[in-house]
């Protein structure tokens, strides 16, 4: 990670070839704000101070955190260049993310909000600059993008369909300034629910009246049923009671004598609505406990108890990773596996979680957030009565050292099939294996390494500078990014040391992040 860059390709230490102006494609971010200049009017000073700072802590750090370089800042904008469409639309949706959050608590009227338009395309480098036409749809798709939104071209489209979690919106074929042809724009949804709010009007309005009619017709329906109930209840209510019958009847205007012999016979009763031989319905009983319907038990992960001690956190490898420190660690228990899809979809069924997790039941849940992790275990701390939370940066090193000091659990040197990485020794995969695929560490731990990225509850910071040294997490009520750690599928092998890190947007998802869970005791 370093200092924000101006674009510079190739080997510096060599002269550009075709005289100074090489060419390349790549993909463009185009961004600037709406409505600058009224607020410039307004509050020149506090309008400029504020870009400023959104430029430094958001625009910049998300450009280099997706592997892109800042051509330029334009004022009210920004111009970066990646090599990779994925990052470029990923960095595009991590800035707007950010800037909702920050905007969150300022008026409408106030808000910095930035237009952002993606686009593939070949251009001109120069030292300080880039030309030509890829940048030019990139800035025409940026000007007919709405405030808070990121469009993207065709280009960027085909690119990207299948390789990012999130919905598109086609806006069809659009005619731009000093382009010749039309160009495809889509708008970019981050959630991947959000596809189905891409229906159009008419669409809307059709299902409105099949619903429409779905419940008329089911009406018609219920009072049909309910009338003829009614109407047999009627009948049965009119009808004589049901009595022994007799031998014969005797007609009223000759009564009959009883026999000596036999006893005189009572008098019929009046008609009544209920048969006399048919006793009127005990009302029925209140349900005891026992008898009431039963509730499913929560699944709760499996949990492996660690005894507390000390430990050496962090290494020399990777900048991020130093200082190394000694850190005490309390006991508490932490789960056997990462969290897994149908253990997440117990929490959506109930409501309580952001979506369906897709996948085998026994595949560890990905795409997931950090403000989805925290939603699964608020979920099942409340569900539970128990003290379930997200494991600390600490507690997870230490859990996942499995009381070892080498680069890895099992020893300094890589070996094949003890982790789920693509250069592990397996083949490479289109998503993680299921959880257990592979030997437990000491602890009887798995997958803590490799597999899926866990969440941890730390806030992200770049060096271990001023980290707690009791095992706590290290956190702060305004962080953006939070910590991730094990590596996944998708990573090499360096990611899956205990001691690796890495940060991403708190409110993100990504389709290599998972967690695991952990419990005071």
């Amino acid at each position: 990670m370093g200092e924000i860059r101006n674009f510079r390709p190739g080997n510096h230490d060599e002269p550009p070839p075709h005289s100074g102006m090489p060419r390349r494609l790549a993909a463009i971010i185009v961004g600037d704000i709406a409505s600058y200049s009224r607020m410039m009017q307004a509050d020149e000073e506090g309008t400029h101070a504020r870009v400023k700072r959104i430029e430094r802590d958001i625009i910049q750090p998300s450009i280099i955190e997706h592997h892109g370089s800042l051509v330029k800042t334009t004022g009210d904008g920004f111009i970066a260049v990646f090599d990779s469409p994925v990052e470029a639309v990923r960095c595009s949706i991590v800035i707007q993310q950010n800037l909702v959050g920050r905007n969150a608590s300022i008026p409408k009227h106030s808000r910095l909000e930035y237009r952002i338009g993606v686009n593939l395309g070949d251009v001109i480098v120069e030292p300080d600059d880039i030309y030509g036409d890829g940048v030019n749809i990139a800035t025409r798709i940026e000007g007919i993008a709405q405030p808070g939104q990121v469009y993207i071209s065709g280009a960027i489209y085909e690119q990207i369909k299948h390789k990012i979690v999130c919905g598109y919106e086609s806006l069809g074929d659009r005619k731009v300034k000093n382009i010749t042809d039309p160009v495809r724009v889509y708008r970019v949804l981050p959630d991947a629910d959000a596809v189905g709010k891409t229906r159009s009007r008419r669409e809307n309005v059709l299902l409105f009246l099949l619903i429409t009619a779905l419940l008329v017709i089911a009406g018609y329906v219920l009072w049909y049923v309910l009338v003829q109930h009614r109407s047999q209840v009627g009948q049965q209510a009119a009808a004589p009671p049901i009595a022994a019958p007799l031998a014969s009847p005797t007609p009223q205007s000759v009564p009959s004598l009883p026999s000596p012999a036999a006893p005189a016979p009572q008098a019929a009763p009046a008609a009544s609505p209920l048969p006399t031989t048919v006793p009127p319905p005990a009302a029925s009983p209140s349900p005891s406990p026992a008898s009431s319907p039963s509730v499913t038990p929560v699944r709760e992960p499996e949990m492996i108890a660690i005894r507390g001690g000390s430990f050496a956190m962090g290494s020399n490898d990777d900048p991020t990773e130093r200082p190394v420190h000694q850190v005490t660690i309390k006991p508490f228990s932490i789960g056997k596996y990462p969290v897994t899809v149908q253990e997440w979809n117990e929490c959506a069924a109930a409501k309580a979680c952001g979506f369906t997790a897709t996948g085998k039941d026994d595949a560890p849940v990905s795409n997931v957030s950090w403000t989805d992790a925290q939603q699964y275990v608020a979920w099942l701390a409340q569900a539970t009565k128990k003290p379930y939370r997200l494991p600390s940066e600490a507690e997870w090193e230490y859990a996942a050292r499995g009381g070892t000091q080498t680069k890895y659990w099992w020893g300094d040197k890589l070996q094949p099939g003890m982790a789920g990485c693509k250069d592990c020794g397996e083949l490479a995969a289109e998503q993680p294996a299921k959880v257990g695929s592979f030997k437990p560490n000491p602890f009887g731990l798995y997958d803590m390494g490799g597999g899926i990225d866990q969440w941890v509850a730390d806030c992200w910071h770049r060096t271990y500078q001023g980290a707690p040294s009791d095992g706590s997490a290290w956190t702060s009520p305004d962080c953006g990014s939070h910590v991730l750690r094990s590596g996944s599928w998708k990573n090499d092998a360096r990611y899956v040391r205990p001691s690796n890190r890495g940060g991403y947007d708190t409110g993100v998802r990504y389709p290599t992040h998972g967690f695991r869970i952990a419990l005071s005791p």
